[in-house]
């Protein structure tokens, strides 16, 4: 209660959140009080970030942002031991056997010293070492994070087929688009390039070609390369598939793509693959790894 005042306005500057009822009594020059006060009822609101709503809108946002960090984490370390695991198929299954078959050549070797199978055993190790050095650097090629960009992806594709068909006498031509900028996961480039590798493989190596001509593309995040070839061709319905052939649209399959081979005798060879860039082979059940080649 105030003392009598002839203002007639007045303020409260720190009134908390609440329902609250002002009354005023009139007082006269005589000092009588009126019988009756006036009455205003009011409320004050509290501020936004007290209000339920809102305390309800946060905790919740907190939530689902800890949630979200949470399945971050989770499945950064599931992305990690994925990566783990595969490297050590992959080591097991093309270093660890390579090597086994150039212990087993060295020792018959040995036991042949002397007679004339043993210049073809020394090549035959030859042979598998350089195999063992390119699945090395194929593994090394594939884990490496400064690697993830559809340009290295390109100019490794580039340098295989430059090596492999030179090597073989053969000419080629390779186009690419100029825009190449675009982030590749780790797996995609693994299939994407065994499937590339395994394709040029087979052009110069079983097909008798003389030339060679390869196509890349990239439209709405989809990557496409044709590899034709001018060699003998077969009949894809009389043609029993090899191991080269299976593991080939096995990896198309994981990459969610689309692999056609055309191939009539005598009239040459043409593969084309069409896969997202975008694929997760990581997340899905049945993950390829280590298929021998053909």
């Amino acid at each position: 209660m105030l003392a009598p005042s002839l203002q007639r306005t007045i303020n409260f500057a720190n009134l908390a959140a609440g329902h609250y009822r002002f009354l005023v009594r009139a007082v006269n020059s005589e000092g009588t009080v009126s019988p009756q006060p006036a009455v205003i009822s009011f409320v004050i609101l509290p501020p936004v970030w007290q209000r339920w709503w809102f305390i309800m809108v946060v905790a919740a946002i907190a939530a689902v942002v800890t949630y979200a960090v949470y399945r971050y984490r989770i499945s950064r370390l599931l992305e990690l031991e994925q990566v783990r695991t595969r490297i050590a198929s992959d080591l097991h299954d093309d270093i660890g056997a390579g090597l086994s078959r150039l212990a087993i050549l060295s020792e018959v070797a040995r036991h042949e010293a002397g007679a004339a199978t043993v210049a073809e055993r020394l090549s035959e190790i030859a042979q598998g070492s350089r195999q063992l050095v390119d699945s090395m650097s194929d593994i090394v090629w594939v884990i490496n994070p400064k690697r993830d960009q559809l340009r290295d992806l390109v100019q490794r594709m580039r340098r295989f087929a430059s090596d492999l068909f030179t090597a073989s006498g053969m000419e080629f031509t390779f186009h690419a688009p100029d825009e190449l900028d675009v982030k590749v996961g780790a797996d995609v480039r693994r299939q994407l390039f065994l499937i590339f590798k395994e394709a040029v493989n087979n052009a110069a190596r079983h097909a008798a070609s003389t030339n060679a001509n390869i196509d890349l593309a990239i439209e709405a995040g989809v990557f496409t390369f044709t590899i034709k070839d001018n060699g003998r061709g077969f009949d894809p319905a009389r043609i029993s598939e090899g191991n080269g052939l299976v593991n080939m649209r096995e990896r198309a399959r994981l990459l969610k793509g689309e692999l056609v081979i055309d191939s009539h005798p005598g009239a040459g060879t043409t593969i084309t693959l069409k896969a997202p860039l975008k694929t997760n082979v990581e997340e899905r059940n049945g993950r390829l790894r280590g298929f021998p080649s053909a």
